[in-house]
């Protein structure tokens, strides 16, 4: 694989342990949609996977199905006193997949990140045509109830 669209910081973040998200989507009626789920860094691809039980007939893949986009931020507290979040939001296109195992694939277009490095970082990033969507994914993170992205 070519160059990461993310710094070895964000990278260092996605690969250290976190293992829920926020994923947002837009229904057809045009009501934003946010719900935590689990998730993977699909580093074959530089893709964020997205994944869970009987995920084929959530909303989430539903609305990514039909609309081709969606968000993610995965965040936690560096410390509570003091108060220092840490974050990254990744927006971009976003596959809908079915096998071998339902789950959405984020393409980053768009990365915003803080308190992961010094400074605050917000980029527009270009890529290469989005992969074939029977590629496999990555090895999932375990979501909260035992269920594998």
């Amino acid at each position: 694989m070519s160059a990461s669209v993310f710094t070895e910081a964000e990278l260092g973040y996605l690969h250290g342990g976190r293992r829920l998200g926020r994923i947002a989507t837009v229904g057809a009626d045009g009501t934003p949609h946010v719900v935590p789920v689990g998730w993977s860094h699909n580093p074959e691809l530089d893709t964020i996977d997205i994944g869970g039980h009987d995920f084929a007939k959530t909303k989430k893949f539903r609305d990514a199905a039909r609309s081709g986009r969606a968000a993610i931020v995965i965040d936690d507290l560096a410390s509570t006193n003091p108060f220092r979040p840490r974050a990254i939001e990744v927006r971009g296109h976003a596959e809908a997949i079915t096998a071998p195992r339902p789950l959405i694939r984020i393409h980053p277009e768009r990365i915003v990140s803080w308190g992961i490095e010094p400074q605050r970082h917000a980029r527009t990033v270009s890529r290469p045509a989005t992969p074939a969507a029977d590629a496999e994914p990555a090895a999932a993170h375990p979501r909260p109830g035992g269920d594998r992205v």
